[in-house]
């Protein structure tokens, strides 16, 4: 019998972390990760993927319009940008002495701060 269950992964990219778009329309641009919608492996990035929202008036909002809103880009679209060598990078995971566990940029060997 198969299950309709979602397998859970674990994602490279975290909120708050700085991304590069490497495809899609928004390629080329980097911006901050406000959120990760897990189930469909997106995230929204701040000011990227921007979309036209229609909304009518309602008591809450009476005066309604068209509000722009950011939308979901897939995480596999995206790469964590390294501040210190200023270019996109792939994220390595390395455990400390104490435990903890830390990503660092593959390239400058820099650890990324979330």
């Amino acid at each position: 019998m198969k299950s309709n269950a979602l397998k859970k992964s674990s994602l490279h990219i975290k909120s708050g972390d700085t991304v590069y778009i490497i495809s899609g329309k928004e390629k080329g641009k980097t911006g901050k990760v406000l959120r990760i919608v897990k189930g469909k492996n997106k995230a929204i990035v701040e000011k990227l993927n921007m979309a036209k929202k229609h909304s009518k008036p309602t008591q809450k909002s009476p005066k309604g319009g068209i509000n722009e809103i950011e939308m979901g880009i897939d995480v596999s679209n995206m790469l964590l940008y390294c501040t210190k060598c200023a270019k996109p990078s792939r994220a390595g995971n390395r455990i400390l002495e104490n435990g903890e566990k830390i990503r660092y940029c593959k390239k400058c060997e820099e650890e990324f701060k979330a």
